[in-house]
């Protein structure tokens, strides 16, 4: 077909950028066209041959408008020298003749119908993709794990057990209090993406204290794709502008002039991360983030919040001004009942202050917790044993608890099946627990998966002038002794520390395996790395607090790599918070922190679910030192390397004089007391938190029965091939190019022709990504790549509320048809607008309906099935496209009306099944929770409201769901 001939005055229309309205061509020459879009005031000039525009020419019948708002029927279309003119009449009859010229600008074509006959025709792949988008969506968000299949995790019971128990509430109040390292962090971090997924959730405040912030931004961002703004006051003067003003030129009342100079730093983004010493410290700062509000306030580390009965710290009040203006509140807690029952009634209370009120109340409740958990025990211990003792033990242990029916009934049952009869009993005594519903918690002691950690003592001998000089300098010269070294002997430390010589001697020992080596400063990994790359010939690789985020991931990807990467990282104490290399066994502790918090922190980095092996813990020090006393102190008094360490700090605090005195005291006698109280302390403290151990409450915190489930469905995601060559086809759809990047990963980088000028998710300078959990798990520098990571899944949206692909031609050769018989392809979704957080989608019974329509109106969508169909046709250029389309029209419309007719019977078919489903599946909880709430005080009242309303709404919103073109592709058969 000939080029397409532009005069001045014509109307065409972007093929990309159809929001710009009605264009009209302003310029042209031999090479070029300008249009201008009078809607959106722009101009647009293309190369005369590619120019991605269609002609506007609407037809009989249609309505248009004329740029003083008067509106006609047409009646007839006149062309006078490639210019379009159209005769009609207003609703009052009156005549009136509008050049295109004059046309109404604003003007948007989207409906599959209005795009087709203005002649902006798609790719006949893009409608077959448009179709699988819709579908996919669809399926995935029906998935038992919507919302908990995209983070960067391993798939573990009792994680995704807790993340999908509470992460399905509205406005979850719980307290996560998992024992160190079963990974409370992941599950918070599983809760509020799945419910930011489903719409719960859109705006979340987290606040830990300062030392975790930058593990805490890291974590969400590399294991969520949730990217925080981190909040300080730097950042907020910053953000108002305030950051360059001399405080010597602000008046006395300078609070109120920076109030009034700047807007609420805390309303500035949708995710907001800070530190509690932040917010407690200013009540300017408190009062904006209370004025803020939440959907979901996150706590970490909650058990710094001291309360005692009408004495509150300031932490306390500050948490607990904001959980009264958050919906949803998670405090996270490695020790819950550590620092007493009180402070335990006290966390309790910032959840449901209604429900824990009184303390003496709480305390006489809790009382009732430990006969329940005893017997609770009893029945487990029976359910090994024979029919009788079953039946013996719920008779001894249920009566006072389940009614006599329920409880005739598991005894009957269990005759038989005695086994099943204990798991039931068990159940119902769970729902019916105290504080199950609030508070969840694993122990070590029920959470298989970790290993085993030894400790390999390297003591180093110094001579008696170099052990004489370094006794006499300050505590932290002798566990960090660098400076000392340089001003002893006058040369670099790391040329005359024999800790260096030993690293050394040992790296070259260990040829194959990965070791992380972690100290205290970033000054001194440097220096380290430096020495071992270029003096030793290491391969080696630094990370610390001073590199960027980038230069993290490239340095953790080095050393990750097990073919040509670094055998050893060294990291900073800061610079390793928020990673986890559990590929390597070998850990050096260069030095020794001083708390022991700061000690498990580090072994964690190694000492995670999935390690493979035994995690060696390395210690080099000098002997008859302060080094080797607190070695000795962590070892011997809190077993702290070999195990974890919920007491340390506690027993830090109760012994911090002594201990300090004490490093340093060339007398051991001293010592050696301090390391029996510490260890007859500790074995107290453990006997007193196992004595606590509320058994009952860690079996309510994960139950197998419905946690596989979750990981089998996780799994199944993770082998679907399905997204990969999904993904392909959107890429060469938008101009996105990828390249093989390993076995299992791909650069994905943006490209000159690309459709769009950004597309989800992709940054400017490209990204490696992988489908391969496993490999992500390894490579946190790559991105993983599910149906939730943000690139796919605003692609999806993307194209699914967009008009991309709504409309195709093309050609197919069916020898039943003769040649030129035309076929229509349309597809119909239930379009039902409502808030997210009803999650209609969920109860769709199907994502599209399609039908292929051949002239008679016969329906072929059986017999072609979408994908054969697909496979069988062939491109048209878009000009002779247009052309078709123009020429067929009446008959096109009325196919369509054909199409809508045949679909429309279907709709309220397709709406009385969405509504049986959520009353059946909201009916069925809200039966349960009425129920539970009459034994169970802490189901929350308007827990229940909240459901009600849910269903309710849900209800009115599907009766007004209608049945919609989406798409529509008209097929020429050759």
């Amino acid at each position: 077909m000939s080029q397409q001939q532009f005069v001045i005055g014509q109307r065409w229309v972007s093929d990309t950028e159809a929001e710009l309205g009605l264009g009209i061509v302003l310029e042209t020459d031999e090479r070029q066209v300008t249009l201008g879009f009078p809607a959106a005031g722009q101009r647009r000039t293309y190369a005369l041959r590619s120019a991605p525009v269609s002609r506007v020419r609407y037809q009989v019948d249609e309505v248009i408008s004329h740029q003083d708002g008067t509106t006609i029927t047409i009646a007839e279309v006149m062309e006078q020298g490639l210019l379009l003119a159209y005769k009609g009449y207003t609703e009052e009859g009156d005549e009136h003749l509008i050049p295109e010229f004059e046309l109404d600008s604003f003007v948007q074509f989207s409906t599959p119908r209005e795009r087709l006959f203005s002649g902006q025709i798609d790719k006949y792949t893009h409608f077959s993709l448009r179709h699988q988008t819709l579908d996919t969506l669809h399926r995935h968000r029906q998935s038992a794990v919507y919302g908990l299949s995209g983070p960067r995790i391993q798939p573990l019971p009792h994680q995704l057990y807790i993340a999908s128990e509470v992460g399905r509430r509205q406005a979850p109040r719980v307290l996560l209090a998992d024992e160190v390292g079963l990974g409370k962090t992941i599950e918070a971090g599983l809760i509020l993406h799945q419910q930011l997924m489903t719409g719960r959730v859109r705006r979340a405040l987290v606040v830990v204290p300062e030392s975790l912030q930058h593990q805490w931004l890291v974590e969400m961002l590399r294991r969520f794709n949730l990217s925080f703004t981190l909040l300080d006051e730097a950042r907020c003067q910053g953000m108002a502008g305030l950051d360059d003003i001399d405080p010597s030129l602000l008046p006395d009342d300078e609070e109120i002039v920076i109030a009034e100079a700047e807007d609420n730093p805390f309303e500035s983004e949708q995710l907001i991360l800070c530190s509690l010493e932040f917010l407690s410290g200013s009540e300017q700062r408190y009062q904006q983030a209370v004025e803020a509000g939440w959907d979901l306030l996150l706590v970490d580390e909650a058990h710094h919040l001291q309360w005692h009965d009408g004495e509150p710290s300031a932490s306390y009040r500050c948490i607990e001004g904001l959980s009264k203006v958050s919906d949803g509140l998670l405090l996270l807690t490695a020790t819950p009942e550590q620092l007493g029952v009180e402070s335990h009634f006290a966390r309790l209370r910032l959840l449901d202050p209604d429900r824990y009120h009184d303390l003496n109340a709480f305390l006489a409740e809790h009382d009732g917790y430990e006969a329940l958990n005893q017997r609770v025990q009893g029945l487990l211990a029976a359910r090994d044993g024979s029919s009788s003792d079953v039946v013996n033990a719920l008779d001894g242990a249920l009566t006072d608890y389940l009614s006599e029916a329920e409880l005739k009934r598991l005894k009957t049952q269990a005759k038989d099946q005695p086994g099943e009869a204990v798991g039931q009993a068990i159940h119902a005594l769970l729902d019916r627990h105290g504080t199950g519903r609030v508070l969840f918690r694993n122990t070590r002691a029920s959470v298989s998966g970790f290993p085993e950690r030894k400790l390999h003592n390297h003591p180093l001998d110094l001579d008696d002038d170099d052990l004489m000089a370094l006794s006499e300098r300050p505590l932290d010269e002798q566990l960090r002794p660098e400076n000392f070294w340089f001003e002893h002997r006058g040369a670099d430390w790391w040329l005359v520390d024999p800790r260096v010589d030993w690293l050394s001697d040992f790296l070259k020992s260990q040829r194959g395996n990965k070791v992380l080596v972690i100290c205290a400063s970033a000054d001194s990994a440097q220096a380290l790395e430096l020495y071992l790359r270029l003096r030793k010939g290491i391969a080696s690789a630094v990370f610390h607090e001073h590199l960027s985020l980038l230069e993290r991931d490239r340095a953790a990807a080095y050393f990750a790599d097990q073919e040509a990467g670094a055998q050893v990282l060294i990291c900073s104490e800061i610079g390793s918070e928020g990673r986890n290399f559990q590929f390597a066994q070998d850990l050096v502790l260069f030095d020794l922190p001083l708390n022991p918090d700061l000690l498990e922190q580090r072994i964690g980095r190694l000492d995670r679910i999935g390690q493979q092996g035994q995690v060696n813990i390395h210690t080099p020090h000098y002997a008859d030192t302060a080094q080797e006393h607190l070695l000795y102190w962590y070892h011997r008094g809190l077993d702290a390397f070999e195990h974890t360490c919920a007491i340390g700090r506690t027993l830090y605090d109760e012994f911090e004089a002594r201990l300090l005195a004490s490093l340093t005291d060339v007398d051991d006698t001293a010592f050696d007391s301090l390391l029996d109280d510490t260890r007859e302390r500790a074995e107290a403290l453990r006997a007193q938190l196992q004595a606590g151990r509320d058994r009952l409450l860690e079996l309510n915190s994960c139950q197998p029965e419905k946690a596989a489930p979750l990981v089998e469905a996780l799994e199944q995601q993770d082998s679907d091939e399905t997204l990969p060559a999904y993904l392909e086809r959107v890429f060469d759809a938008f101009g996105i190019d990828q390249d093989e990047h390993g076995e299992q990963s791909w650069v994905v980088h943006p490209s000159e022709q690309m459709r769009v000028s950004h597309f989800p998710g992709l940054v400017e300078e490209g990204m490696t990504v992988t489908f391969d959990r496993d490999l992500a798990l390894s490579r946190e520098d790559m991105h993983y790549l599910t149906w939730e990571h943000p690139m796919v899944h605003g692609a999806q949206e993307m194209i699914a509320h967009s008009e991309f692909g709504n409309t195709a031609l093309a050609t197919i050769k069916l020898p039943p048809l003769k040649p030129g018989t035309l076929l229509l392809e349309a597809l119909f979704v239930l379009h039902c607008p409502a808030p997210r957080a009803l999650q209609l989608d969920r109860y769709l019974p199907e994502s599209v309906l399609r039908v292929l329509l051949d002239p008679k109106g016969k329906d072929l969508s059986g017999a072609l099935a979408a994908g054969k169909l697909d496979s069988l046709l062939q491109k048209v250029p878009r000009p002779s496209a247009q052309d078709l389309v123009r020429h067929a029209r009446p008959q096109l419309a009325e196919m369509m009306d054909q199409a809508e007719a045949l679909v429309a019977p279907k709709q309220q078919a397709l709406i009385d099944d969405a509504r049986t489903r959520v009353t059946q599946a909201l009916s069925a909880e809200l039966e349960r929770l009425r129920a539970l709430a009459e034994v169970n005080p802490n189901v929350r009242h308007q827990e229940i409201e909240t459901l009600e309303k849910q269903l309710t709404d849900s209800e009115q919103y599907l009766n007004r769901a209608q049945l919609r073109m989406d798409a529509v592709r008209v097929i020429m058969t050759v």
